[in-house]
C-alpha cells in the first residue's frame, strides 16, 4: 500500500466533505495551494508537522488521514 497516495486520497475526500477548496484549505494550513495540490496528487511526501496542521483544518483526528475507508 503507498501511504502517501492513501494520504492524498483522504486529504480530497475530508477536503470536499468539508466544502473546503484547496485554496481555502491551503490558507486554513498555513501553506501554498499548490503543496496542497501535490499532496493530494500523492506527488508529496508531507512530513508530520504537515499532516497535523492538514488534519486540524479539516477538524479531524490526524490518524484519520492515514487509514482505509
Amino acid at each position: 500500500m503507498d501511504v502517501v497516495w492513501l494520504f492524498g486520497v483522504n486529504v480530497r475526500h475530508y477536503r470536499k466533505l468539508k466544502g473546503m477548496t484547496q485554496d481555502q484549505l491551503a490558507a486554513a494550513a498555513d501553506m501554498e495551494r499548490s503543496y496542497v495540490s501535490d499532496l493530494e496528487r500523492g506527488t508529496r511526501n508531507p512530513s508530520v508537522a504537515a499532516l497535523g496542521r492538514i488534519a486540524d483544518a479539516l477538524e479531524i483526528e490526524p490518524h484519520m488521514l492515514l487509514f482505509k475507508r
